[in-house]
């Protein structure tokens, strides 16, 4: 277990020190306790399934952000071989919050692109904490234009609170920069394929997110707005970010259900930071099928299809406010509503 633990956690975390100070009179007393260890044991499992089997979105959240969570460069020594990284804009700087490079899986040359956050506080202050500034999007579309000029597919991980609102970042161009990767992004002849393994907050995530495939580890969220933010501006309260968070359906499976994602990749119990190998190689089957998947496709056809994709995601209703009754009368075609 984490030395890092979350509220609902307690329980299961009461239960391993149990465990554990059986285990230490057993070995000091010579006193058989494995008939009570075992049913600890079993209690334990029990209880792990019933928590992270039934987690509200908030907690998922927090699981999303917990700091023992693998980040992208941990995944990519897991996933893939010969990773190489490359840095720079060619017009301001190297951003380290956003990392890119040539790598190969199964021998299949990618393009590997995503948030790092850092684990102490010198190496979040060195990469910003995963929120990149417009120079690390210009990398990163660099590094996009350079895959599709030798045709190899990409890989992005999306991992951010959001992109850096900085008044530097400002001043460089941040929205400018988030805007052409969208838009040269639907352009790409080459597969793309985002994972979002963490936070996936508002621009910043998108920058790098405009995919053929979608899919988010179970305990991730992705938004146009941190629960913080939508609650600071909805209620004029920070702290109701619960309730936020419920609003927003941010998680893994509203976003499935309401098609902005293709697959929900598996966690361990507990989290993807219990067992980083099992969540990496998970991961790596979903790029794997969706690279057999897109392989089909060729050139335009790709940029057809994501451009498709987004398209169609989300449905609206709109409708007028009858002043007399106080009722709506819904309309499906916008273009056909007064305002």
């Amino acid at each position: 277990m984490s030395e890092y633990v979350l509220d609902f956690e307690k329980p299961v975390v009461e239960l391993e020190k149990k465990i554990l100070s059986l285990k230490v009179s057993a070995e000091h007393s010579k006193i058989d306790f494995s008939g009570e260890i075992e049913d600890l044991e079993k209690k334990k499992e029990a209880l792990k399934k019933e928590i992270y089997g039934s987690l509200t979105s908030w907690q998922k959240v927090m699981l999303a952000r917990h700091p023992d969570r693998p980040y992208t460069l941990d995944y990519v020594k897991i996933i893939f071989e010969n990773f190489v990284e490359l840095h720079g804009d060619r017009a301001f700087g190297d951003d380290s919050a956003l990392v890119c490079g040539l790598a190969t899986i199964d021998n299949k040359p990618v393009v590997v692109i995503g948030h790092q956050k850092g684990r102490s506080i010198q190496e979040n202050m060195d990469r910003n904490f995963g929120m990149a500034h417009p120079e690390g999007y210009r990398k990163a579309l660099r590094i996009m234009k350079m895959a599709e000029k030798f045709n190899r597919p990409i890989i992005t991980f999306i991992d951010t609170a959001g992109a850096y609102p900085g008044i530097a970042a400002e001043e460089r161009g941040q929205a400018e920069a988030i805007a052409r990767n969208l838009r040269e992004m639907s352009y790409l002849e080459v597969p793309v394929i985002s994972i979002v393994i963490g936070e996936g907050g508002s621009g910043g995530a998108i920058g790098i997110g405009v995919a053929n495939k979608i899919a988010m580890l179970e305990n991730a969220y992705y938004s146009v707005i941190s629960p913080e933010g939508c609650a600071a501006i909805l209620f004029r309260d920070a702290s109701k970010s619960k309730e936020a968070t419920e609003a927003l359906k941010i998680t893994a499976k509203d976003l499935l259900k309401n098609n902005v994602i293709d697959e929900i990749i598996k966690e361990p119990v507990g989290g993807a930071h219990v067992d980083a190998v099992e969540t990496a190689m998970n991961i790596k089957r979903f790029i794997n099928r969706s690279l057999t998947a897109l392989s089909k496709m060729k050139g335009q056809a790709l940029a057809d299809d994501r451009y498709e994709k987004f398209r169609k995601m989300g449905v609206f209703e709109d409708g007028l406010l009858n002043k007399k009754t106080k009722t709506k009368t819904k309309t499906k075609n916008k273009k056909n509503s007064k305002k």
